[in-house]
């Protein structure tokens, strides 16, 4: 089905970085704009108010069958789509008031 194929899309080895930053939710200003780059072009700027679900209420959703501890990371997805992505791309995602973190695609 769809969910095995989403999480094989998501999930595989040397996916899901993260950067070194620990922001709390008192630093920022909301709404953030999450801005993707490949090979240096902007292929895709959106805002958090742009999500399908407000993140408060992804994270009841998720905390009514998880228990969620200080630190937990949860996975959104992105705003919009950015395409496919090849072997020795070089990605660069920036979210305001946090930073920016850049990968190389690997196979």
């Amino acid at each position: 089905g769809w969910e095995r194929n989403w999480v094989r899309a998501k999930g595989f080895d040397t996916s899901c970085p993260l950067g070194p930053w620990i922001v709390t939710q008192d630093e920022l200003s909301f709404p953030l704009t999450i801005e993707t780059y490949v090979n240096g072009k902007l292929k895709q700027r959106g805002t958090t108010d742009e999500l399908v679900f407000p993140i408060p209420e992804i994270v009841e959703e998720v905390s009514s069958f998880m228990t969620l501890e200080e630190g937990d990371v949860i996975a959104t997805g992105t705003p919009a789509g950015v395409g496919p992505l090849s072997p020795g791309d070089q990605v660069e995602v920036r979210i305001s008031g946090i930073g920016s973190l850049v990968n190389p695609v690997k196979k």
